[in-house]
């Protein structure tokens, strides 16, 4: 009998609520003899089971191979299951990025290990200072470890003991420090001996870096995850340049502090080692310092849209323990406007003058505009005011930018009280009158910044320009003083070396991230720009390295991550190895590293179809 049978003949009984309770008694019987007689079925054959296809890896002849495999779980929980560890011991360099340059020797074995049983031993480190700043550097180690495992990872008894060793004392970083290091693993019964060898602790942070990178997860969400690392190692590694650098433009958009570290966290993890923060411009001043409290109240976009003082010294900090220089720019004598506008009403005159002067096209290269006035001597005086507050803050000698592009002839040319200055003091109203003027500012501004920085002779950053022609330039820049960043021109970085010049690559048509998004300038692919050779020089310790900007005209918080990484790892290799190969024998080390930025928390974007990341080989042209 069916139900529908039974609750036809409950119904044609008695319509009244007893019926109702009865059907309901019904029903339930009903069903409990189908359950029953489902499961007595069940007991005479094999049960049905959904099946699934999982990743799986493997390594053949230094490629790691996918294929998918039969399951009854939806991941492959195994060893085999993890293309990070494929990839990890697969190949001459595994996933290493940037590769290293002396010896690298990776063996295929791995051995997992339990995040809690991670030593560090210290004791033969040079000196408490270097004792305490690999402290630091060791707790930032273990937070990236602590990244791959999430939700969690599985205990094991296996101790990984980490000896560092360096031989020189404390020192801040910087141009000519020894970065080089040596990494050793091997396997001692339940323990991993790790010995990281250094002259310096940032040779020593760039061997922890190395670590990091030999270590991967495999598991599942459910099954929980197991951290293993490479465990049969010998690296011997120094970078190719020293610059090896990243650029921000913190004034046309506002980027949070938060923003800021995890760059400097890519930065770390990609052993790029200069931060140069573009912290002014004309269209902002978001700098609080106590010398100078007017300049961020009158030139940041809003009181929350400001860096305190605290938070600049915090960041300083931040980023040494992560081995990261910070060259701080303040343009000028252009690109300044908000934030000077305070002057004359303040008795000081107008130190800066065509702010936010239209048609904008007459007065500089693009809206607002502003320019430093060269002539009124309290223009240096607050100069100096904020060169004193940003020198107490930087190492002792630390280089410093002073911008310098781009200025705008016509702004001082139709500024009167400037054109009245030049004929009173015979000067000429042409183009080399004007040059002389500028020349004249920048040895005015550094005048002041030796006056508070003392007889250090810091490194003087400036952008080339007008004034740093090839054949102009020693008129005008002490070649002792003056670094030049080259953004335009392929041949001027080796012209400038010729004189005697120290220069820093910054080409626009390579390596400026803004590009692609706004009119007639394209995109540059991490393949362009690791592809870029450096210039051949005849001096080549001149060409002190390069860096990858990325201006903000047209990028703010919500998408900065994935215009800048991974492309800015690209460069990354290129100045630690300065391979002799191109870009597709490295690119599923590029994969990988993306992924493990991915992992540290940025939003770095994709650079291949997923099917490609996972085959490889399969899709490099």
């Amino acid at each position: 009998m069916t139900l529908s049978h039974l609750m036809y003949f409950v119904f044609k009984r008695r319509k009244t609520m007893t019926g109702c309770t009865l059907l309901a008694g019904v029903i339930l019987l009903y069903l409990t003899v189908v359950v029953r007689q489902n499961t007595a079925s069940d007991d005479d054959g094999p049960a049905e089971k959904v099946s699934y296809f999982v990743k799986s890896y493997k390594c053949i002849n230094n490629t790691c191979i996918f294929s998918k495999l039969p399951s009854v779980e939806k991941e492959n929980s195994g060893l085999d299951g993890s293309i990070d560890v494929c990839r990890l011991t697969c190949g001459r360099y595994g996933s290493l990025w940037p590769k290293p340059t002396v010896n690298t020797t990776i063996g295929k074995s791995i051995i997992e290990f339990g995040l809690d049983n991670i030593k560090f031993d210290t004791s033969l480190m040079a000196d408490q200072l270097s004792k305490e700043y690999m402290s630091e550097a060791t707790q930032v180690f273990v937070s990236s470890i602590k990244k791959l495992c999430v939700p969690n990872c599985v205990s094991y008894t296996t101790t990984p003991i980490i000896s560092i060793t360096t031989s020189t004392p404390f020192d801040y970083i910087k141009l000519t420090t020894n970065e080089s290091y040596s990494l050793k693993t091997n396997t001692e019964g339940d323990r991993i001996v790790i010995n990281i060898e250094a002259k310096t602790v940032y040779g020593a942070r760039n061997g922890l870096e190395t670590l990091r990178q030999l270590v991967a997860t495999y598991g599942s969400s459910l099954s929980g995850k197991t951290l293993v690392m490479a465990s049969d190692v010998q690296i011997s590694d120094q970078p190719m340049y020293a610059y090896r650098g990243f650029m921000l433009d913190t004034a046309r958009h506002y980027f949070p502090m938060t923003t800021i570290k995890r760059h400097i966290d890519a930065m770390a993890h990609s052993k790029l080692n200069v931060f140069h923060w573009h912290a002014t411009d004309s269209h902002s001043f978001p700098l609080d310092l106590p010398s100078a409290p007017l300049m961020s109240k009158y030139g940041a976009y809003s009181p929350d849209e400001i860096y305190s003082f605290k938070e600049i010294r915090d960041l300083l900090r931040y980023a040494l323990v992560r081995g990261v220089r910070i060259i701080i720019e303040i343009d000028s004598p252009a690109h300044a406007g908000n934030g000077w506008q305070w002057g004359n009403s303040s008795g000081y005159g107008d130190m800066a003058v065509c702010v936010d002067k239209s048609p904008w096209k007459k007065y500089c290269v693009q809206p607002p505009c502003g320019q430093l006035n060269p002539i009124n001597t309290n223009t240096y005086k607050w100069l100096g005011k904020i060169y004193k507050d940003l020198i107490n803050l930087l190492p002792k000698g630390e280089a410093f930018h002073m911008g310098g592009d781009e200025v705008a002839l016509n702004c001082w040319n139709t500024t009167t009280e400037i054109t009245n200055w030049m004929k009173t003091n015979n000067r000429s109203l042409d183009e080399e009158g004007y040059l002389d003027l500028w020349s004249q500012f920048h040895a005015n501004s550094l005048s002041e910044y030796d006056k508070e920085a003392g007889e250090v002779n810091s490194d003087i950053i400036v952008w080339s320009s007008g004034l740093t022609e090839p054949e102009i330039i020693e008129k005008y820049l002490d070649k002792k003083r003056y670094t030049v960043e080259a953004w335009e021109g392929s041949n001027i970085p080796v012209e400038l070396v010729k004189l005697g010049y120290k220069v820093i690559i910054a080409l626009k048509d390579v390596y400026y991230l803004d590009h692609g998004f706004w009119s007639s300038t394209n995109y540059h692919t991490w393949k362009q720009i690791y592809n870029n050779k450096m210039p051949k020089a005849d001096n080549p310790n001149l060409v002190l390295g390069a860096e990858t900007c990325m201006w903000s005209e047209y990028v703010d918080d919500n998408a900065v991550d994935s215009k800048v990484w991974p492309r800015a790892a690209a460069l990354a290799e290129r100045l630690w190895s300065n391979p002799t190969t191109n870009a597709p024998s490295a690119e599923y080390r590029f994969l990988q590293h993306r992924e493990r930025l991915v992992t540290l928390g940025l939003k770095a974007d994709t650079v291949t179809p997923e099917w490609c990341y996972l085959h490889d080989g399969k899709c490099i042209l």
